[in-house]
Formats: structure tokens, C-alpha cells, sequence
């Protein structure tokens, strides 16, 4: 078995992708597998442009357990990364019963897989959705879960639960849960970044394709919440950074740092930034105007969350890097890169 090898499922994605290249560049192997239903096949290409290297790609749906298991045959990876995954808060409200059937099937059939053909170590993306509307803030990985305000959050507390039970019933598999807060930015390199199909879900590329006039207005939900400005809080983490944390995870479950095998770590900076704040950071570390109004409330959003990240800076020796400012200014970047758009 080779412990330098990783499965990224969804290695095509946004946080697949940057997570692919940071593990090429820390010296490992990567197979990517991924069913482009929420991805581009142009992102190999950035990968390959940033490091030098291609990743093997394997096009297979993580839901087709047989497609998979062909993979797991091929190929002799030790631990994999789940990226596979709807992840939309509002298009889960909308379309529940899509999230659950991939959501947890994809997990499922790979956390089978590794049991089956001896393979070692899962890293599973999951969110800050799990703790839904926390009492305390900032949360850490001991604050309760209560109950999830989304469908997706529902999976990601569903998913979490599989694998710490899985890997409880088992006397080699490791798990590791990383749980993500808002992932934003591009690489720095503007060849990978971002790339919603359709209408995006989330706000930094609704905010670069507004100011790429792809996108008339911003809306803004909500601005009579319980905070200073109104809108919603959030803990926004660079891409980049975000992709690192999976690569010392990898590397603390191959050389079996830990003699829990079952782990979970909050991902983020620690530092609440509301809607408001990051609409006009962007603008000011761009030097431009967007064109936004306030909206009703979106079903499924949590007025405030942020992380206590003292366990991955401690732990796991991971912390957060990048400044906002430099993010903003790689989402745009990037967004100018892709539509073509010169300074």
C-alpha cells in the first residue's frame, strides 16, 4: 500500500482542486475522481499549470459503487479525501432529497471501499453547518451539535457520524472530520479558482460576477439580524489555507500521530466577518464599487458563527495565513482570468 498516494473524490471541485495541488506540491500522488456534475474538467489543467504535474483522473459518480470500487482495484492509494458532495444551503432546502441521496451515499460507498480493500486513512469534508445556531461563539469541536438549519448540514452531521462509527468499528481505519467554515478566494496563481455552474450559491463569486456585470445586483439577505451591522457573521477562510489543513491531516493519520483514530478540527481563522464587512473589503482591496441591495432573510442561515481554532493550531500545527485583503484581491483575480477581462 502506498502512503505517499491520495484519493481526492471530487479532486475537480473548488476545495478538491487547491487541496490536490497542495498535496502534489508536499511530495504526494494524487487520483482525482469526479463526475463534473458540480466541477470542470479545465481544472486539471490549472493543477497541472501550477505544479508541474497532472493528477490521474479517473472520471467516476462516488454514488456508483462498483465505478469506484474499479478505481480502488487500479490504483494503490492509502488514504483518500470525500469532497463528493452537493453543498449548497439553499438548494438543499429546495431539493433535500438530491442532498441526502449523494451526500451520504458517496461516503458511504467509499467508507465501505476502505474496509474492504485494507485502506487506511479518510479525510471528510465537513462544515460549521453541524453546530446549526450555536448558544456560545466562538464554537469548538466540544460545542454541541444541535440541530442542523439545512439539509446539507443535516448530511454533514449524518456523514460525520458514518465515519466515526465506521472507523470505531474497525481496527485500521482513521478519520479525520475537518470541519470548514466559509471557503473563499482563488489560488494565487488565478489558475484554479472557483466556478459555479449557473447561479452561484455562495458569495464571493456572486460578488466578483457582479463586478464582472455577469450579474446585475448582490443581494444581501438580511440586514435585521442580531449583529453590529445587521447581516450575518461568518468565519471566512482563504482556499489556500483551507487546502494545507488537508494535507497535515494526511500526513498526521500516515504516520499515525495520534493514538485517537478518529479526530475533528474546526478550519477557519477564528475572526468574524459580516456581509456587509467582506462587500466592502472587497470592493476597497479592489478598488471598485458593487452594485447590492438588502434582501429578505435566506431559509436555512444561522445569524453567527465562527471558530475557536485553538485544536488545529495546536494539534494538527495548522493555522490560517492568508489576509482577507490578498483573498478578495485572487477571487478577482481569478474571476478576471476566467471571463477574460484585462486591468
Amino acid at each position: 500500500m502506498n502512503n505517499r498516494c491520495v484519493l481526492v473524490a471530487g479532486g475537480a471541485g473548488y476545495i478538491g482542486s487547491h487541496t490536490a495541488v497542495e498535496l502534489i506540491n508536499a511530495g504526494y500522488e494524487v487520483v482525482v475522481v469526479d463526475n463534473f456534475s458540480n466541477s470542470d474538467a479545465s481544472s486539471l489543467d490549472g493543477i497541472e499549470r501550477i505544479t508541474g504535474v497532472r493528477p490521474t483522473f479517473v472520471e467516476v459518480d462516488c454514488c456508483d459503487k462498483e465505478a469506484l470500487g474499479e478505481v480502488f482495484e487500479r490504483y494503490d492509494f492509502s488514504s483518500a479525501i470525500h469532497f463528493a458532495a452537493f453543498k449548497a444551503v439553499g438548494e438543499s432546502v429546495a431539493k433535500p432529497a438530491m442532498y441526502y441521496r449523494n451526500n451520504l451515499l458517496s461516503l458511504l460507498n467509499l467508507v465501505e471501499l476502505m474496509s474492504e480493500y485494507g485502506r487506511e486513512n479518510i479525510v471528510f469534508s465537513s462544515s460549521a453547518t453541524v453546530y446549526g445556531d450555536a448558544d456560545v461563539l466562538p464554537v469548538t469541536e466540544l460545542t454541541p451539535r444541535k440541530p442542523a438549519t439545512s439539509p446539507y448540514g443535516n448530511t454533514k452531521q449524518m456523514s460525520e457520524d458514518i465515519l466515526r462509527d465506521n472507523v470505531a468499528a474497525s481496527d485500521k481505519l482513521r478519520g479525520i472530520a475537518l470541519r470548514y467554515f466559509n471557503p473563499i478566494g482563488a489560488h494565487p496563481s488565478a489558475q484554479i479558482g472557483e466556478l459555479p455552474r449557473g447561479v452561484p450559491n455562495n458569495l464571493v463569486p456572486y460578488i466578483t460576477q457582479t463586478a464582472a456585470g455577469i450579474r446585475e445586483c448582490l443581494s444581501i439577505f438580511g440586514d435585521d439580524y442580531d449583529t453590529p451591522d445587521g447581516s450575518c457573521l461568518r468565519d471566512y477562510i482563504d482556499i489556500v489555507d483551507l487546502a494545507r489543513a488537508h494535507v497535515v491531516a494526511i500526513d498526521r493519520m500516515v504516520a499515525k500521530l495520534s493514538e485517537e483514530r478518529y479526530e475533528v478540527f474546526n478550519i477557519g481563522t477564528g475572526r468574524p466577518v459580516s456581509v456587509f464587512e467582506l462587500v466592502k473589503g472587497f470592493e476597497q482591496a479592489n478598488n471598485l464599487k458593487l452594485n447590492y441591495r438588502v434582501a429578505a432573510r435566506r431559509a436555512g442561515d444561522v445569524t453567527a458563527v465562527w471558530a475557536d481554532t485553538t485544536r488545529a493550531n495546536e494539534v494538527l500545527g495548522w493555522r490560517a495565513e492568508r489576509e482577507l485583503s490578498d483573498t478578495l484581491k485572487a477571487a478577482w483575480q481569478w474571476e478576471r482570468n476566467v471571463r477574460g477581462i484585462k486591468e
